[in-house]
């Protein structure tokens, strides 16, 4: 058998009508016969390219609402009767079914409407039945069919099909099957979820997340490793959706530091403030609000000027003149915000290498995802973590009660710490950090690390005193002894937000009184390993 199978009927049935008919007209140049359904026949025969209803083929009207149509052996039967089979050869010929070598499919876009916010019964009749049918029939018969799924495969097809002559080759309808096979699979998991969230199964026995590629990536967070960047099916404001203005291709590691950036920024409501997340290696070195983005910039920098050198920049509110110019003092490896003015886009224009990402908009601090982490043999599966407090759910422990100014630095670093990697410490001041240590294996060393930054800072900016006299900080976990805490009292915090919990907590609260500090519980845990 030759690798090569000409193609003489093609079935056409396509939710997706793009570029549908520059199709149809090239199989119809090359005199292949075209069977078509509803929608599709009927954009067909507007632009006068013959077409056969499956009505015609099956001798059965669509019925039910057109839930069935091409659920029908002279369907099903052209797509999977093997060419080279005698029995397969002799029921074709003895049921009066045609060989059908070429199926493009699309499916009912069921994602579509349910992000339209579909009530459940429409959700339900737009789950597509003899389409997927069809798809895994063509499929699993690539030997001698071919099958399309994404209209962005129509060209390759083209220049596959007219390249040999009308036919195609063995590898080609190889692709194509396993690509068809992935749609399905894909369309399946999508109606799959949704139910599943329905019927409010936390844990389903079966979880498929479903990806479309974005763009192949030059390499992972090495060189040599492999990488590719997917997008899901959400509808959420972010890195994946964003559109780039100029600067090469992002990288694994830009990627992954600008959502951190992003998520971080989220935090903040950009009706009350402007913010500014800096990021180094998914960390945080600077984060600030201020009375304009570009004062909220300036604040986050001078955190940590040398960390912030080659850093990622997200912005929660447009991106303007001013602020462009200001981030463009030193090289910067991206920056992200829901838009920005055209004056903004012409500074950046002058920096080549400058990534510039807009999103559109602000993810929703409700919405509530699901964080996948693989593991040998397996994945671990965990709800986001967006657990927001308020100032009316901290406890106060202490003997002093927190300042308003106080109170608001110590909400402010709480925010920050959720977003820095354990053992995590954020001092701030006036919405500012001023110090962060991240990622140790000792609360003692993060709290230790985040001082010294400050110190260093100090010396950079030739400040009387470190900017951590007077601050607030923050733990991501709670002190188990006061050792942590009595180091931030040293290096001159004032106010101390912590979850609580530990068997010491009365301990550390005495030692809290003991250095006049004023000290919050939150109840909640922020880890990120």
């Amino acid at each position: 058998m030759s690798d090569f199978y000409p193609i003489k009927r093609a079935l056409i049935s396509v939710s997706d009508k793009t570029d549908i008919t520059k199709l149809a007209k090239a199989l119809f140049q090359y005199g292949i016969e075209i069977i078509s359904t509803g929608g599709s026949a009927e954009i067909l025969r507007a632009s006068n390219i013959p077409v056969k209803d499956v009505s015609e083929l099956t001798e059965l009207p669509e019925m039910m609402n057109g839930r069935v149509k091409t659920l029908h052996p002279r369907v099903h039967g052209g797509l999977l009767a093997l060419r080279n089979e005698k029995d397969h050869l002799a029921a074709m010929k003895l049921h009066g079914i045609s060989e059908i070598d070429l199926l493009v499919v699309n499916l009912y876009p069921f994602e579509n409407t349910v992000a339209r916010g579909a009530d459940y019964d429409t959700c339900i009749e737009n789950i597509d039945i003899g389409g997927p049918a069809m798809v895994r029939a063509a499929a699993k018969n690539y030997k001698f069919v071919t099958v399309i799924t994404d209209t962005s495969d129509y060209d390759i097809f083209l220049d596959e099909f007219e390249t040999n002559k009308g036919r195609t080759s063995l590898n080609f309808r190889k692709k194509m099957a396993y690509r068809a096979y992935s749609h399905t699979a894909g369309y399946d998991a999508s109606i799959s979820s949704w139910m599943s969230e329905q019927e409010k199964d936390d844990h389903p026995k079966k979880i498929i997340e479903v990806g479309s590629l974005v763009q192949s990536l030059r390499y992972g967070e090495n060189p040599h490793q492999r990488a590719a960047f997917y997008k899901d099916n959400s509808s959420s404001f972010g890195v994946a959706s964003a559109i780039q203005h100029q600067g090469k291709e992002l990288s694994y590691n830009n990627i992954n530091d600008t959502d951190a950036a992003f998520e971080l920024v989220c935090e903040f409501d950009p009706s009350l403030q402007p913010a500014c997340a800096i990021i180094k290696h998914a960390n945080p070195c600077g984060v600030a609000t201020g009375g304009n983005l570009r004062e909220a910039y300036k604040s986050a920098f001078n955190c940590d000027q040398t960390s912030a050198f080659g850093g990622i920049v997200a912005l929660n509110k447009t991106l303007d003149e001013l602020t462009a110019e200001e981030i463009c003092g030193i090289f910067t490896e991206v920056v992200i915000a829901p838009d920005a003015t055209a004056e903004a886009l012409q500074v950046f224009a002058k920096k080549k290498n400058l990534r510039l990402l807009t999103t559109g908009g602000l993810k929703s601090r409700s919405d509530v995802g699901r964080s996948i982490r693989q593991v040998s043999g397996g994945f671990l599966v965990q709800d986001t973590d967006d657990e927001v407090i308020s100032e009316k759910s901290l406890n106060i422990v202490t003997k002093r009660k927190p300042s308003d100014i106080e109170l608001e630095d110590m909400l402010f670093a709480w925010k920050v710490a959720k977003h820095v990697k354990s053992n995590a410490i954020v001092y701030a001041k006036h919405c500012a950090t001023v110090g962060i240590g991240a990622g140790q294996m000792s609360r003692v060393d993060s709290c230790r690390i985040a001082a010294q930054k400050s110190i260093d800072m100090a010396e950079n900016l030739a400040l009387e005193f470190p900017l951590t006299k007077g601050s607030a900080v923050a733990s991501d976990a709670f002190f188990p002894f006061s050792d942590g805490l009595m180091i931030a009292a040293e290096a001159g915090a004032t106010a101390v937000i912590q979850p609580g919990g530990s068997m010491r907590d009365d301990e550390v609260i005495k030692s809290a009184d003991d250095a006049n500090l004023t000290m919050a519980f939150t109840g909640i845990r922020h880890f990120r390993h």
